[in-house]
């Protein structure tokens, strides 16, 4: 099994990025015959102007998965841009996919509807998507339920490849994890920098505790029952616990809890949890983060590298 995830730098990392794909990311290293993980800093330019805080971002990142457990000599990481093989496979992709392919896809629509800029690079972002998926064999990419369409995308345009050219690209598979696909924000959208609704994962302790006592609540009154499973802040809250201290929670929430008591209960139990991670996380030097991703980078060029010898013997270039 190899594994392939990617990360845009758009902004500080959140806790929806740490659950909905980091965590189960790394747990797939320990399961997966490789683990690659990118920078995916040639997307962030869909909706990214500002140079500095797009660089600042891509040596965020990396800090970041490293104090969550990345392990450089277990996988490989390395930024998008620095394997210009990329690029080479979506142009070749982008001559065999239908427009009416990308035309069917759901987040480009999205996107436009929040006011994003309509431009080449949003509309052909799923073709990018596939060659970053296909340039490496992956057999599995784990993603949020937003962002299986794009791996289904991926799918069609290997086939296409492949019945037009010859057998050449692995067909990969989505991977979906349900109970934490989608990780709600504080205004009970999916949690996105888009949305301006995040927690963030290694933020000060005032900016985390402003972002959670600002989370949305209806008007029921303190003592009020109030159903777990529609509240924001028990379903971040679970997050953090074990199943007996969730049931546990559950029961106050069914019993009557303020949404004050609960927010501070929220509070604590991510400081708690994020404390070990945190206090390694400021460890860390930039000169950590650039050895990972120059050692990620000679890895992933070499399995890049031979793919596109493949497909360009197959299509007449080589």
């Amino acid at each position: 099994m190899r594994v392939l995830s990617g990360i845009q730098p758009s902004g500080q990392l959140h806790i929806g990025n740490y659950f909905g794909s980091i965590k189960p990311n790394l747990e797939f290293v320990e399961k997966s015959d490789l683990s690659i993980f990118f920078i995916a800093d040639l997307h962030a330019l869909t909706t990214m102007r500002d140079s500095e805080a797009l660089k600042k971002a891509r040596e965020d990142i990396v800090l970041d998965y490293l104090a969550c457990g990345f392990d450089a000599k277990k996988a490989i990481i390395f930024e998008q841009s620095k394997v210009p093989h990329h690029t080479e496979l979506m142009w070749i992709l982008s001559c065999v996919t239908p427009m009416g392919l990308l035309e069917r896809a759901v987040s480009y629509k999205d996107k436009i509807r929040q006011g994003i800029g309509a431009s080449v690079g949003l509309f052909t972002y799923p073709v990018l998507m596939a060659a970053d998926i296909l340039l490496y064999g992956a057999t599995h990419v784990p993603v949020g339920k937003d962002q299986k369409q794009h791996v289904e995308m991926a799918r069609d345009m290997a086939q296409k490849f492949n019945t037009v050219f010859g057998d050449t690209l692995m067909v990969p598979e989505p991977v979906i994890r349900e109970e934490s696909a989608v990780v709600p924000g504080t205004d009970g959208r999916k949690m996105s920098k888009s949305y301006g609704n995040t927690i963030p994962l290694f933020g000060d302790e005032k900016t985390v505790k402003k972002a959670i006592m600002g989370i949305v609540t209806d008007s029921a009154g303190a003592d009020d029952p109030k159903d777990p499973e529609n509240s924001v802040i028990f379903v971040l809250n679970r997050l953090f616990l074990g199943e007996k201290e969730a049931d546990a929670l559950a029961e106050k929430y069914r019993s009557g809890i303020s949404y004050g008591d609960a927010k501070k209960r929220l509070f604590e139990d991510y400081m708690d949890f994020i404390r070990p991670m945190r206090e390694k996380r400021m460890k860390l030097k930039p000169a950590d983060g650039q050895e990972a991703l120059d050692s990620g980078k000679r890895k992933a060029s070499e399995i890049a590298e031979k793919t596109m010898e493949s497909v360009r013997k197959a299509v007449g270039l080589f």
